[in-house]
């Protein structure tokens, strides 16, 4: 099953999707700009394969929704994020809001 919502965060509009699989469940939060995302993302071949297209995201682990992806802090992010401000440890509400 596949569920995208909107997220409001002061103000602005995110969308946050939920993919659900056998034995796991991906999610994401995103803008235009950027995102955060579960476990599965792999911050390494983002910032090593694919750092030529700078890609801003953040990745938080152990987190089963998406309330714990907003307020859970974020385990690492890729080099484009650090250039926004956006740190490892930082909850994953306040790096979308750098996203903006």
């Amino acid at each position: 099953m596949i569920s995208i919502e909107p997220v409001i965060i002061d103000g602005h509009m995110f969308v946050a999707s939920v993919v659900r699989l056998p034995k796991t469940t991906l999610l994401t939060v995103s803008n235009d700009r950027g995102y955060i995302m579960c476990g599965a993302l792999d911050i390494g071949l983002l910032n090593k394969k694919l750092k030529d297209r700078g890609i801003i995201a953040g990745r938080a682990v152990g987190v089963r929704t998406i309330e714990e992806l907003l307020e859970g802090p974020l385990e690492s992010v890729t080099i484009a994020a650090e250039e926004r401000g956006i740190f490892a440890g930082m909850a994953g509400r306040d790096a979308l809001l750098k996203m903006i």
